[in-house]
């Protein structure tokens, strides 16, 4: 009996999984946590003012949403139009006001995917990386844009000097606060909206700062391009809502071919048409510039040849065409009418992708809208999802095609050499002006 027992073990009890196993268990185990997210994201395509609850109460949903779309699309276009006239600052005040909604409605997304309102600090996280990254890329423009001006101010040069160097330690203090603020069994979910807030982050402050960049070249890179997407939605949704038949991509049901050819040549046109008009203008065309003489932000200069009329000589085939009708063989317009029709055919053919795309996003998560913002649209970045993608065309566009280097960059960062290595350069360009006659010869400066 006694090498019975010995050969059979005692019954022991289960054993308990390891503490690793478990946490990788309950990280896993989403089931429980899952929600509607359509419940915790107001939803505005469908949404009826009060104010007009009785009016349109006898139209049917179509017709309703219909009317609701057009009269705060009119509303949109009238407010943009008051920002440009109150000037430069305001649109990147918009712009920024913008971008702080739309990463909001991203992050909300998140909040109701992952639900984790109960877990610590990350809310205040994913602002604080906002407000860092915003601090970086801002922080570039104004070094950029009025360096030489702020390192005139003793207690400003400091910033400018260290901006990148500032920026990075900022974001390595939310790093590790991130680290510290992570709680056992909630890693996957922590980690996975820290992914998150990162993308927003890249979609949305990237993008406004490029916005930023594009103002400053000239309120025309901003506002023909804007225009143009707002051209192609609106033309795009009248066509579809007319004359729509044809399914054009499965994520977005509505959208129909008919919308998306009759859109892209309304657009075209009505870029040609503002671009000639707003051409003619110093006010439009003129970079944005600090002068140090009225000590404010200018837009007076010479137009650049972009903006002057050029006389073109059409192909031969097509002049002969023209002289047999009775017209030249010459054509006369503005150069940038030519980069308008590139950023037009951009915006009808590409830039819908951007909407497609966030049609992508939001049927992931079943929900028809990132916010309710307004009425007949839905949420902030419901309207501007082609915007942002439109932006980075533009001023890639602008850096490939368009600009050449900027003389108050360059004296930014002549003024951060060595004294001595000023002096140098400065002899240096003067000896090569006064080689090409430009300046009469004087006696070289030393150190």
């Amino acid at each position: 009996m006694e090498d019975l027992r010995r050969r059979i073990p005692d019954k022991k009890e289960p054993e308990s999984r390891p503490d690793s196993e478990s946490d990788h268990r309950d990280e896993l185990d989403s089931e429980d946590d899952k929600v509607d997210v359509a419940q915790s994201i107001p939803q505005g395509t469908d949404k009826t003012p009060e104010v007009f609850t009785d009016v349109l109460s006898g139209l049917p949903s179509r017709w309703r949403n219909w009317v609701i779309r057009t009269i705060f699309t009119l509303f949109m276009i009238g407010l943009f139009g008051f920002i440009i006239y109150l000037g430069p600052l305001a649109l990147m005040i918009t712009t920024l006001l913008v971008q702080v909604k739309c990463f909001e409605e991203i992050i909300n997304i998140g909040y109701a995917v992952y639900r984790i309102h109960g877990l610590p600090w990350f809310r205040s996280l994913s602002w604080y990386f906002l407000l860092t990254s915003n601090y970086f890329f801002y922080g570039e423009s104004l070094v950029d844009y009025f360096g030489v001006v702020i390192n005139r101010t003793e207690y400003l040069k400091f910033l400018v000097t260290y901006h990148r160097f500032i920026s990075f330690c900022l974001y390595v203090s939310g790093f590790v606060w991130f680290v510290l603020s992570l709680v056992k069994k909630y890693y996957m979910k922590q980690f996975s909206l820290f992914a998150w807030t990162h993308v927003a982050l890249l979609i949305v402050v990237t993008q406004s700062y490029l916005i930023i960049q594009n103002i400053f070249t000239g309120l025309i890179w901003f506002i023909i391009p804007v225009s143009m997407i707002v051209c192609n939605d609106v033309w795009a949704y009248l066509f579809g809502f007319f004359f729509g038949r044809t399914p054009l991509i499965k994520l977005s049901p509505k959208k129909t071919w008919e919308g998306f050819i009759g859109g892209g040549i309304a657009t075209v046109i009505f870029g040609l048409i503002a671009s000639y008009i707003l051409c003619q203008y110093q006010y439009f065309v003129c970079p944005i510039e600090y002068t140090e003489d009225a000590g404010r932000m200018t837009m007076e200069c010479d137009p650049s040849p972009l903006f002057r009329p050029q006389q073109y000589i059409l192909p031969q085939s097509f002049g002969s065409v023209a002289t047999a009708i009775g017209f030249s063989g010459t054509v006369t317009l503005y150069p940038f009418l030519l980069h308008s029709l590139s950023m037009s055919l951009f915006s009808s053919v590409i830039g819908p992708f951007g909407g497609f795309f966030a049609s992508g996003f939001k049927r992931a998560f079943k929900i028809k809208d990132f916010g309710d913002v307004i009425p007949g649209h839905g949420g902030i970045m419901d309207r501007f999802d082609c915007q942002y993608l439109m932006a980075t065309f533009v001023n890639v566009y602008i850096s490939s095609f368009i600009q050449t280097s900027s003389p108050q960059k360059i004296l930014q960062q002549v003024l951060t050499l060595k004294p001595e290595q000023q002096l140098s350069l400065f002899n240096m360009l003067k000896f090569e002006l006064e080689e090409r006659g430009i300046l009469s010869r004087s006696p070289m400066i030393q150190p």
